[in-house]
This record gives structure tokens, sequence and C-alpha cells, in this order.
């Protein structure tokens, strides 16, 4: 019998209990500080903004770039702090430093102002990237209660999609009645995220990092934590290199990050122009994108369980990559329509993927660190992709663009498969009790899915 999807399993503490009050209480804030971290009011206008403030299309671009490495970077600090003072002060201190850089152009609308804008963003958003789903993922097992996780993850950002829906539209008029209030409200949203970073429980059990006080209490000075730091960095590399299915599921997050990433922020808007969708429509159709990946982001239970949680992932990012190829065939209506689908693709994949590496990390490895050496590889394979798309879109060939980057997602999957099915990869726990994945089967008994005769056990990572 092939193992259920996560969301499908049988029993276990969490099903059949049901959540614990501070289970309750941890998914209930997450989605708080989820939707009101991520509220970025200015985000449809900050290009407007800027161009009003004085600056030129080489200084906003210009930001742009040096907020990408910015992230890069924090990426690699920011993973060991979550995992030396908690991920739950992480939030706080992630809540804090986002406060503090909507504000900035608020006080200095110049050039200047802009870089420390987007400079402490790159800060504030890697301080985060990892922290949050590392504490609500470890908040839950610790609960017994690890079923609940994909949902609350999946949840949490349609919850973040639909504000963006409901508050974007508002920024004109909000503009018209104070210039700066996109980022004052983007400010205050963010001090909301830190009330519930706040109000988060400290974890019942602490994970080997210490997501609680108690263990950022503990290192013996700044030459121990100092010294704790770098082993983290060190375990989680040789944690990578000695997991070759924790490898291979970080490589195939790669296709749905870096595809979604750069058609939804990249070229989004060429892709519309190419095909006579005017700027008046921009805003309809993102909004239409962001509702089907609300709604599949937050409905992964509907994806069958024909197929484990791995070969969904890969199905998905083929699906996408289809997405873009048919988008070079079809005419305005097919174009919106191609969008939309890429946009549930992208809703259904996120939280499969993230609970898949979650449930790839080994027991007692540095968590929120791993997560961070995800992100910066996401970004790192993004960063390279973008300067490619440029190169494509200034010699005007978005059609053989679209093209390249379907054929090499086939291209990808194709071998990740051809691994998977040789048997090569073995699956790590991330928790004893699991089994090594199946080699013959090509999606792998995918880390946390249980098989029938293990559906009975209480201490299942979901």
């Amino acid at each position: 019998m092939r193992p259920r999807l996560p969301w499908q399993t049988g029993t276990g503490t969490g099903t059949a209990a049901g959540l614990t009050p501070t289970a309750r209480r941890v998914i209930r804030l997450n989605y708080g500080f989820q939707l009101l971290f991520n509220l970025l009011w200015w985000m449809p206008v900050f290009y407007a903004f800027q161009k009003e403030a004085g600056l030129s299309d080489g200084q906003i671009f210009g930001i742009q770039s040096i907020y990408y490495v910015a992230f890069c970077l924090f990426e690699i600090p920011t993973g060991l702090i979550a995992d030396r003072i908690g991920t739950r002060n992480c939030l706080r201190a992630g809540a804090v430093v986002m406060t503090a850089a909507n504000l900035a152009p608020v006080f200095s609308p110049s050039y200047t102002g802009f870089l420390v804008h987007f400079l402490a963003i790159a800060a504030g958003r890697s301080l985060t990237s990892g922290a949050a789903s590392a504490y609500l993922y470890d908040g839950l097992r610790a609960e017994k209660c690890d079923e609940h996780y994909l949902r609350a993850e999946g949840t949490a950002r349609a919850l973040g999609l639909a504000a963006k829906v409901v508050c974007w539209p508002l920024v004109g008029p909000l503009m018209a009645l104070a210039h700066t209030a996109p980022y004052v409200l983007s400010a205050v949203s963010a001090g909301g995220s830190l009330v519930c970073a706040v109000a988060l429980p400290r974890l019942a059990a602490p994970s080997r990092t210490g997501d609680t006080e108690k263990a950022a209490g503990t290192g013996g000075g700044r030459g121990g934590r100092g010294a704790a730091s770098l082993r983290d960095a060190g375990a989680a590399l040789r944690c990578v290199a000695s997991s070759p299915w924790l490898a291979l599921v970080m490589v195939q997050g790669v296709a749905v990050f870096t595809l979604s990433r750069i058609c939804q922020v990249n070229l989004f808007q060429p892709i519309l122009l190419d095909h006579g969708i005017g700027e008046a429509s921009h805003g309809g159709v993102l909004a239409a994108m962001t509702v089907a990946e609300a709604v599949a982001s937050a409905r992964p239970q509907w994806l069958s369980r024909r197929l484990t949680p791995v070969a969904w992932v890969s199905v998905l990012s083929l699906v996408l990559a289809g997405a873009l190829a048919g988008i070079t065939l079809g005419g305005p209506w097919t174009v919106v329509a191609l969008l939309c689908l890429f946009a549930a693709a992208t809703g259904f994949a996120y939280p499969v993927q993230r609970k898949l590496v979650n449930d790839a990390v080994p027991a007692h490895a540095p968590r929120a660190t791993l997560l961070s050496v995800e992100s910066i590889v996401d970004r790192a394979v993004c960063a390279l992709a973008a300067v490619a798309a440029g190169a494509y879109l200034s010699a005007g060939h978005l059609d053989r663009l679209l093209w390249h980057s379907a054929l090499a997602t086939a291209v990808l999957l194709g071998v990740l498969q051809l691994v998977l099915r040789r048997g090569t990869v073995r699956r790590r726990p991330g928790r004893a009790g699991t089994g090594a994945a199946n080699p013959a089967d090509p999606g792998g008994a995918a880390p946390g899915a249980r098989t029938p005769a293990a559906a009975s056990s209480t201490d299942t990572p979901a």
C-alpha cells in the first residue's frame, strides 16, 4: 500500500484527541503573526513612491539588487541566532526590525532612507524566515499535535494572501489622504505582529537548540555562544552532506521557489503587456492570482492520496512549468487562466514542500539553521535566474525564456525521479521510529507519512 499523505493519515494523538489549548494558541498566534508581519501595504506603490521622491530607475533597481544579496547574507547568521536565542525570541526581534524598517521612508524619503528601509526588511525577514516555521513545527510536535502542522502552515499563508487582496486596493485612496499612509500602515501591521510574537507560549518540550528562554540563557557568555553558533553551522552543513534525502528535498524545492518568484515578481507585468493586457487590468489579474493561491494554500488536503508528498511537489512543479510554456501559445484570456493555475499550483506546493523539509531534518539537528540553508539555496538560484531573465527580456526573447524555464524544470525533476527510482537516496527520518524510503517507490515514503502498520503510533511526525 502506498503511504498516505500526512494530512490524510488515520489515528494518532494529534488527530484523535484534537488540538490541545496550547496548540490552538500557537496556531492562532502564528496566523496573526504571519498575516501582520507580511502585510506590506506599500508593495503596489513603492516604485512610484520612490520615483516621486526623486530616485532614478538605476537607483531603484540598484537597491533591489542590494536587497536580494543582503537577504542571502543575512540568512547565514540569523538561522544561527534563531537556534541560539530561541525561535520565539527571534520572531520578536524580526518584528521589531520590520516595524522600524517600514518607518524609515517616512522620516527619510531619500536614496539613503530607502536603502536602509530595504536592508532592514532583509534583516527582519531573514530573522523570521526559518524561525517561524521551526517554532510552529516544534510547538505542535511538543503538544503531540503534529498532524495539524501542514494545515496550519497552509492556512497561515492563505490568510496572509487574502489580507493582501483586501488591503492592496485601498492603497491608492489612502495615499490620496496621506502620502506616507502605506508605510505607516505597514509599520502598524508589523507592530501587531510583535504583539503576537510576545504572546507566543513557551514550548512544553524545548528542542536541542532551545526554543525557550531557558535554553537561550545558557551558553557561557559571548565566547560560549559564538562557539555554539559555529558548532550549529558545522552541524547543519554536516547534516546536509550526510543526509542525501534532506539535500534532495531541498533541491526539489528550488524549482517551485524559483519558478514562482520569477513569474510572479519579475515576469508578471512583461507577460501581460506582451499579450496586450494593459496596466489598468494588472491589479485585477494579480488579485485573481492571489485568491487562487490563497485557496490552494488553505486546502492541501484536496490533493489525492494516490501520490506521496514528494511526488506531489514534483507534479506541481511540472504544472508550473507547463503553465509557463502554455502562456506562449494562448491569447489574453488563456494567459490569465494559466497564471491563475500557476498561482494555485504554487499555493498547493508551498506547504507540502515546507513540511517535507521539516520532516527530513534529523532529530537534534539545528532546525532553524537548516531552514536558513534552504532559503539561501533558493534565493541564490533565484538571483541567477533573475539575471538570466533580464538578459532574455533585453533581447526580446520572452517566449524563449518561458520555454527554456519549463524544459530546465522538467530535466531537473527527471533527474530527481531517476535518483529515487534507482534507490540511491534513502530517507533520514526526522525522529526515531520512521523507516527508510522504499527505493522501489518513485516518491519514497515521504518523511512523516505513516504506513498503515504505523498508523497507531502516537509519536510519528506529521
